[in-house]
């Protein structure tokens, strides 16, 4: 019976394999289809598309305290300035990634908490002609209420 099932198996792959294409096998090549359509570049970003000057709002997103906090911000081919106010300028350290602005500010006092500290921690990005994203406030704070997140907007000033 071994013997029996063993010649069956053979046949039938013998079968299969004369029907399966008799035509030769494509050499693989490094070439693409040419109806292939190379992905597009990711978008990106550079502080020369937003350069100039842009009047801010922030607004938390949680919480009681809905006030807005209004500033402007000062962009340069290779700087961001922070202009708060009732504060000094304020340097942030910006860099780009892909179609996102990242910028990092602080430590300074804040304008929401008298006398408390603040470093924020923003993300833009460019929608048609306003400036979009989240900041986030880590305060100086032991409590619960250490960080704020804030919806931000702005657009170009006049």
């Amino acid at each position: 019976m071994y013997k029996t099932m063993r010649l069956c198996l053979v046949m039938a792959t013998g079968l299969l394999m004369s029907g399966c294409g008799t035509e030769p096998a494509e050499e693989a090549t490094d070439e693409l289809p040419a109806d292939t359509v190379a992905a597009a570049p990711a978008p990106t970003i550079s502080l020369a598309d937003v350069a100039g000057t842009w009047d801010m709002r922030s607004v938390p997103v949680s919480g009681e305290d809905t006030t807005a906090t209004n500033y402007q911000i000062v962009v340069t081919d290779d700087g961001w300035t922070m202009m708060l106010p009732d504060r000094d300028p304020l340097e942030g350290i910006v860099t780009t990634s892909g179609d996102s602005i990242i910028v990092d500010a602080g430590p300074f006092e804040s304008v929401r908490r008298d006398g408390v500290m603040v470093t924020t921690h923003a993300v833009y990005r460019l929608e048609g002609d306003r400036l979009v994203g989240m900041t986030y406030a880590y305060y100086e704070t032991t409590g619960a209420d250490s960080l704020l997140e804030l919806a931000t907007e702005g657009t170009r000033a006049p």
